[in-house]
């Protein structure tokens, strides 16, 4: 396998997907930005121990490092208490406050109590009555039984180029790869895990979250319940004279809503880190242009159009529920663990801790088309809808659909390709005309970007 060197979807689209200085009015504010620094070890430990499997030491490895500039300062000063019996991590960061708390559910996994909340708020939080099937033992793609199948080509290079792409230099220098997996005609031809993770780890999705909201909201389309074209039913926005209640669905899906934000890119930490529910923070602001005509890639439009579906569905079980009913269980992904704000709202715009071999049957439902086992999950035209762009496009030359990216047309790679990509270096890549699914998670650190385009290349040449 040969190592190119170009431009990557990863160096491109930094712009979008880097994390950016907080902004002045919380860096003038120290105390807030330790809430902050202690919510996100709260939650990331809470989540990687009781969802993920993960010790407290690959937390603060991993999770812990490389990220928010701001708070990782003060991640080493801030002691994380875990009540194993409870599934309750609690971070102290202010003598006169209560400790922040992270609380795990099952099924739902851990969220956070807003700053200020003392631990009896925890009885509060909603839950959802279900059981977690365990599919393990069916047939591959549902189960893990039978995953394995035989490259057609050179399967000798393609896993030298799979371990390459652990190496932290041939796809990018420092890169931090922890799971490659390759699917080729419905079987894993490929699949390696850094040595402290398998695979039932879970790791969070960070955006690639956004292409697994919009594909709860398709299986909504396909049952009926919600109308990508009408206007999002956000219950914020439905006081008379409101202008924002013109934003429809499929503009919340296509970064194109015109809502302001806290700045673009992926940096919303009151709602990832402070406790703040979706329907304060993303519900809140103003359009800055008309919908439909700019893209701004926010992770608010995400959470808003999940936060439509769930209003749609009602308050309770059946809103809890139907990301596990209508997708998540029916396709194996049963390690896949989308969390909720304190209220009860879905936070997919990044918050979902989910494993490699889930994404990779993620990824084979759009490879077929929307139907797993004989069953149409998703519409008929879903995957050309989720691929198609939108008026608004982002500057980087890559192409935006309906939370899923294209690679440009110069970059040599397949046109009917889609792309879900995440911080970090989370990845899935689907290719119908060459019926192939590539999976890869990491820890990239800031400025550490993987070799996305490169490595799919890479991979392209080794099969037939």
């Amino acid at each position: 396998m040969q190592i190119r060197k170009s431009l990557s979807i990863s160096a491109v689209l930094a712009a979008i997907t880097l994390l950016p200085a907080p902004a002045p009015a919380q860096q003038d504010r120290p105390a807030y930005v330790r809430a902050l620094a202690a919510g996100y070890k709260a939650g990331f430990v809470c989540s990687n121990l009781f969802n993920g499997g993960l010790s407290e030491e690959q937390t603060e490895a991993d999770d812990l490092k490389g990220t928010y500039e701001n708070l990782t300062p003060l991640f080493a000063k801030l002691e994380a208490r875990i009540d194993k019996e409870r599934r309750t991590v609690s971070v102290a960061y202010d003598p006169t406050m209560p400790p922040r708390l992270a609380v795990w559910r099952p099924v739902l996994g851990c969220a956070q109590l807003p700053i200020g909340a003392t631990p009896e708020a925890a009885a509060a939080l909603p839950r959802v009555q279900a059981v977690t099937p365990d599919l393990d033992a069916r047939r591959w793609p549902t189960g893990d039984r039978h995953a394995i199948g035989r490259a057609r080509g050179d399967g000798r290079s393609l896993r030298n180029g799979v371990a390459k792409a652990f190496d932290r230099r041939s796809y990018g220098q420092g890169s931090e790869t922890t799971a490659v997996v390759i699917v080729h005609d419905g079987r894993i031809i490929a699949e390696q895990y850094r040595p402290d993770i398998n695979m039932h780890s879970s790791q969070r999705s960070w955006s690639v979250g956004k292409s697994l909201a919009a594909t709860v909201i398709g299986a909504a389309v396909q049952q009926g319940l919600i109308d990508v074209d009408a206007p999002a039913p956000v219950p914020e926005w439905k006081a008379p004279g409101d202008p924002r209640g013109r934003i429809t669905t499929d503009q919340l899906l296509r970064m194109a809503s015109g809502l302001n934000s806290d700045h673009p890119g992926n940096r919303t930490d009151a709602l990832y880190f402070g406790g703040v529910g979706v329907a304060d923070q993303a519900a809140s602001w103003p359009l800055v242009a008309a919908p439909g005509t700019a893209f701004r890639y926010s992770n608010n439009d995400t959470v808003l159009a999940i936060r439509g579906l769930q209003h749609v569905l009602g308050d309770g079980d059946r809103s809890l529920r139907f990301p596990f009913d209508a997708l998540l269980w029916k396709i194996g992904m049963t390690r896949t663990v989308p969390e909720t704000d304190w209220r009860g709202n879905f936070v997919m715009s990044s918050q979902v801790w989910t494993t490699a071999r889930d994404l990779a049957r993620l990824g084979l439902l759009y490879l077929n088309d929307g139907v797993w086992d004989g069953e149409r999950v998703l519409p008929a035209d879903w995957r050309d809808y989720v691929r198609r762009h939108g008026p608004a496009q982002p500057p980087s030359g890559y192409g935006y659909g309906a939370s899923w990216w294209m690679f440009p047309r110069n970059a040599s790679l397949p046109q009917d390709a889609i792309v879900a990509r995440g911080n970090r270096g989370q990845y899935v890549v689907v290719i119908p005309s060459r019926r192939l699914v590539i999976v890869r998670r990491g820890f990239d650190g800031n400025g550490m970007n993987f070799d996305l385009d490169a490595f799919t290349r890479d991979v392209l040449e080794t099969l037939k």
